[in-house]
């Protein structure tokens, strides 16, 4: 993995160049000299979050409607509180 940095002013004049470092590993975008940001791939920052799927996007899955699914009733929801 490579790590580029990058000014502020470099990014804003060479974005092709950082979005072609970022293949190699991640791009550090600095202002005045500190780091602001950080360019990586769609495919490195999925990995990174560990390809979190939400449910709405599970459940908007073509062919989902087909998944019979049945929600098992829960008795004894409530219970006492034991004090003692």
């Amino acid at each position: 993995m490579t790590i580029t940095t990058l000014s502020s002013r470099q990014f804003n004049q060479d974005a092709s160049k950082a979005k072609k470092s970022a293949m190699a590993g991640p791009v550090f975008i600095t202002d005045r000299g500190r780091p602001a940001h950080v360019l990586l791939t769609f495919a490195e920052y999925k990995r990174i979050i560990g390809g979190r799927t939400k449910i709405a996007d599970l459940l908007a899955m073509p062919g989902i409607e087909d998944v019979e699914f049945e929600i098992p009733q829960l008795r004894d929801l409530a219970q006492p509180a034991d004090l003692s």
